[in-house]
């Protein structure tokens, strides 16, 4: 299960919900539904941007079907979901950590590797 893709224009915040591909060679913008995976080489906008997009004179437009609202869950959507359930139940517990006590003047914990230098001193008083 994925997180929801945000549109690649800067300083937009909106989710993404078309993917824009170009096609050099063809001198072509392909705008369509938002596709499964970020691809490296496309960009995802939100409804905005994919509406207001513009391209270079001489090049094309082509705006594939946009789907009205977002496609129910699948068969492999459930079964991914049903899977992740089974793996985080069956995965064991964490054994609790014991932690010894410490006073706010033994200072920080030593990291392994490392020398302390200082230490503080209490007041002999």
């Amino acid at each position: 299960m994925g997180a929801i893709r945000q549109c690649s224009r800067s300083a937009c915040r909106q989710s993404a919900v078309a993917t824009l591909t170009y096609v050099y060679a063809e001198s072509t913008a392909v705008l369509g539904p938002l596709a499964t995976y970020a691809e490296p080489h496309s960009y995802d906008l939100c409804a905005q941007h994919a509406e207001s997009l513009t391209v270079p004179r001489g090049w094309e437009v082509m705006r594939l079907a946009m789907p009205s609202s977002p496609p129910p869950p699948g068969p492999d959507d459930l079964l991914a979901l049903a899977n992740a359930v089974r793996e985080a139940a069956s995965a064991p517990a964490p054994a609790p950590e014991l932690r010894s006590v410490r006073t706010p003047f033994d200072g920080p914990a030593p990291v392994e590797g490392t020398r302390r230098h200082l230490r503080i001193l209490r007041d002999p008083s």
